[in-house]
């Protein structure tokens, strides 16, 4: 099987690790990864801030991308979201407003072919134990968009509850917001703050040294309150430690 990846933007300035932690994972499990130098950001951060219009040549520019692919992998449910929640609907205001009645068409395709990383190894290879090892005690927070636009339920946490020498620890509080959200952070840093340092708080408490997620958006944010506030707490990716082996531990 191959499939693209979709690294996104955040991951590829900041969190490199994450999409390589992909990589090494999905073809550990004999899938064969390509990467669309042509990909960019997927227009989320203009759609969410009201600028519609400036997204459809993103829209365009990842659906051009991604063209021959039969499934397309990313490591954000965030990003994940845009594309299969809110592609459609740039492409039909665009028809209807007679600037690209094409993107409608080019949306259309690549919804189905999306997938977040937990639900393509869920959903599409069938499996949950991926040979992980992982010998830490960690506690998991869902991002909103995971929990609610794409419905991953119990998918990550079935994949971490496989993992070798891994102690998962429920997060209380775990369906709260992280106080991340994008722009939200950024308009309303006070708000968005006492949400995050809540967060830390319910994560230490349950004696987790790993704070795991789906989203490196919420960890960036997650993981500064943490240094900030000295909590003795990691903030790592999922695919980072479904990626890591007993030969290949993560370091």
């Amino acid at each position: 099987m191959r499939v693209a990846l979709f690294v996104t933007c955040v991951n590829d300035a900041l969190y490199p690790a994450t999409g390589v932690a992909v990589v090494r994972l999905l073809e550990r499990l004999g899938v064969t990864v390509g990467f669309p130098a042509a990909q960019s950001c997927c227009g989320q951060p203009q759609y969410n801030t009201g600028y519609r219009r400036e997204a459809e040549p993103l829209l365009r520019r990842t659906a051009e991308a991604f063209e021959g692919y039969a499934y397309v992998v990313t490591p954000s449910a965030s990003c994940a979201a845009m594309i299969r929640e809110h592609y459609p609907r740039i492409g039909r205001k665009a028809a209807e407003e007679g600037r690209g009645p094409e993107l409608a068409g080019l949306a259309e395709e690549l919804v189905p072919k999306m997938y977040e990383l937990t639900e393509f190894l869920v959903d599409v290879l069938g499996v949950t134990d991926v040979g992980a090892y992982f010998p830490h005690t960690v506690t998991y927070h869902p991002s909103c968009h995971g929990l609610r636009a794409l419905g991953l339920g119990e998918r990550p946490r079935r994949l971490l509850a496989a993992v070798k020498g891994l102690r998962l620890r429920e997060l209380p509080g775990a369906e709260e917001c992280c106080g991340f959200g994008g722009t939200f952070a950024v308009k309303n840093p006070d708000v968005s703050a006492a949400m995050g340092a809540d967060k830390i708080r319910n994560a230490c408490a349950t004696g987790a040294r790993v704070l795991c997620g789906a989203d490196n958006s919420c960890l960036a944010h997650l993981g500064g309150i943490a240094r900030r506030e000295g909590a003795p707490l990691r903030a790592l990716h999922l695919a980072e430690i479904l990626a890591a082996t007993e030969e290949d531990p993560l370091r």
